[in-house]
């Protein structure tokens, strides 16, 4: 599994505990930035990371900033991304069971490294419930995305 990753200088260490988690694991993955404290643009670093998720480039993404809420919606503006904004292990298994999320994010400024490692081996080992009443939902977000998106 290729994993894109991605913060601003909110997100920065939270970043630096995720990669270090990824590569004991034996994850692949691509850092798309920040790698500075320096203050950014979270748009500029996080819109790369989602667009190649969206292209198959990668088989998901996580994306930090402060509270997770800027990258999540970012992320979101990306045809075929669902990124769920996970600050919790029961969100981050359901949002892959229920709803195929292939990006997440979360705050920095909102969570400790315990958990975050905590929701990212759910997000990463959990899989989408392939067929019935999710899938259907699934595919009219699709739809949704297809009318407004083009």
């Amino acid at each position: 599994m290729k994993i894109a990753v991605a913060c601003d200088h909110g997100g920065l260490e939270l970043k630096k505990v995720l990669m270090k988690y990824l590569e004991e694991h034996g994850y692949a993955y691509k850092d798309f930035g920040s790698y500075t404290s320096e203050s950014c643009d979270y748009p500029d670093i996080i819109l790369p990371a989602a667009e190649a998720v969206a292209a198959g480039e990668f088989d998901r993404g996580i994306v930090i900033c402060s509270t997770g809420i800027g990258v999540s919606i970012v992320a979101n503006k990306v045809r075929g991304i669902r990124c769920a904004h996970c600050h919790d292990t029961y969100s981050a298994k359901y949002t892959r069971m229920h709803n195929n999320a292939n990006m997440l994010a979360f705050g920095q400024k909102i969570i400790g490294e315990g958990l975050m490692l905590e929701i990212v081996e759910i997000f990463l080992t959990t899989e989408f419930e392939v067929g019935g009443r999710h899938e259907r939902r699934v595919d009219k977000i699709s739809k949704i995305e297809e009318k407004y998106y083009k």
